[in-house]
């Protein structure tokens, strides 16, 4: 599979030089631990067809795709973040057997977004998507400041439902348009990146796939 380049380091972030992608295993601080289910599971009953997102055939298991769970979630943003991985236009890439494509979820923090990826998530887990490995889920803020508790509580348990969860902060650059630079995404957006880059350089073929 080809590996996407490295995500922007600090260094690039304070002009001290180009990045080089990472030599060797995995860095110890990425912990790639799933915190929630890391294939199907037996017995949960499958969304209706009209709650489904789409799907669409890939040749290949070839990158990292990014699957906005609902419009505007900012699936092209995190593809732009991270060179050499794709969004998906809020479908499923299907590649033919037997090696599952590596795939993020990715979602807002409003009401409607967190509801588009609990379905999402509840799809994969009952198992009539073949051929992804789904890693976790992006949550994107979609306000400055705290969630409220309500919307907060619900993203807790929707995040419990895939492997991990990675939260992006409210970005007011983005929300004015600008393209995401080294100069306008904060530390927390580079953990993310890192550690889904470890996720994805390590050996995603080993994630299990209903096929």
């Amino acid at each position: 599979m080809t590996q996407p380049q490295n995500p922007w380091t600090r260094q690039q972030q304070s002009g001290q030089g180009s990045a080089q992608p990472p030599q060797g295993p995995v860095p110890p601080q990425v912990d790639m631990t799933p915190r929630g289910p890391s294939a199907p599971q037996h017995g949960v009953p499958a969304p209706a067809e009209d709650q489904r997102l789409p799907k669409f055939a890939i040749p290949a298991a070839d990158t990292l795709w990014w699957v906005g769970v609902h419009g505007g979630a900012g699936e092209t943003t995190m593809s732009l973040l991270l060179p050499g991985t794709r969004a998906a236009g809020h479908r499923w890439p299907i590649p033919p057997p037997p090696v599952p494509t590596p795939v993020v979820l990715v979602a807002r923090t409003h009401g409607s977004g967190l509801r588009a990826a609990q379905r999402a998530a509840i799809e994969w887990a009952s198992g009539v998507v073949q051929g992804v490995a789904v890693l976790g889920l992006v949550l994107i803020a979609d306000a400055p400041g705290r969630l409220p508790r309500v919307l907060d509580d619900f993203a807790d348990i929707v995040g419990g439902g895939v492997p991990r969860v990675w939260d992006i902060p409210w970005i007011e650059e983005w929300r004015r348009g600008e393209d995401p630079t080294p100069e306008n995404t904060p530390d927390e957006v580079f953990e993310v990146l890192e550690s889904i880059y470890a996720l994805r350089a390590s050996n995603p073929a080993d994630y299990p796939a209903p096929y």
